[in-house]
């Protein structure tokens, strides 16, 4: 990698960190510059607008998420092992505060009113997500370690929204049970996802 790309690199990282701090939308090139000390121009020269630094670090912060989380877990055995891989790599992310990964929280509340292509990036990311999620549990029912009928795009949701209540606890309302609530509700989730059992055949009668 040149310099210009550690560069780069080094202040896309602490833009991640700005903006998990002030918000996306409250990331501007001068407010990068006082949290990097480097000057406007200098950062100016790398971005050119708000938006193109927005973008970015947007992209950044995917790029942090895919390495700690997605990635990790498609590399573990295909079925409820790669699932359970995934969740237990989410809900680190969240436990240990990784801007990377809390960012895309606090942004999609912060910009669910807003136009424009970092929205729109933003929209596309969760969508990915949801994908990523979905594909992962259908791999399981491939398995036949999911019933068959089971929908992968609700499980997807309502592994979502496990995740989501897990950070409004654990991050707004600081509810030390907030990790064993959402392994609670995962562990119902899976329940319901897995094939039900054939029932017991009766012994032949003498």
């Amino acid at each position: 990698m040149s310099k210009g790309a550690e560069t780069r690199q080094e202040i896309l990282r602490q833009g991640v960190r700005t903006a998990y701090q002030v918000g996306l939308r409250g990331l501007t090139i001068g407010q990068l510059a006082s949290a990097s000390s480097m000057s406007k121009s200098g950062l100016f020269a790398h971005f050119q607008s708000k938006e193109a630094l927005q973008l970015a670090v947007l992209a950044e912060a995917r790029a942090q998420f895919i390495d700690t989380v997605v990635r990790p877990a498609l590399a573990a055995p295909r079925g409820e092992t790669r699932v359970r891989e995934l969740f237990d790599r989410w809900i680190h992310c969240g436990l240990s505060r990784q801007p990377g990964g809390c960012l895309f929280v606090k942004a999609a509340t912060e910009l669910d009113e807003d136009d424009g292509a970092v929205r729109d990036q933003l929209v596309q990311d969760h969508r990915d997500l949801l994908d990523t999620i979905a594909q992962v549990f259908r791999t399981g029912i491939a398995e036949g370690q999911f019933r068959a009928d089971a929908d992968p795009d609700q499980f997807a949701t309502d592994l979502d929204g496990i995740m989501l209540a897990f950070y409004h606890a654990h991050r707004l309302l600081r509810d030390n049970a907030a990790e064993t609530r959402a392994r609670r509700a995962f562990s119902r989730l899976l329940d319901d996802a897995r094939p039900i059992p054939a029932p017991a055949t009766a012994p032949p009668q003498l």
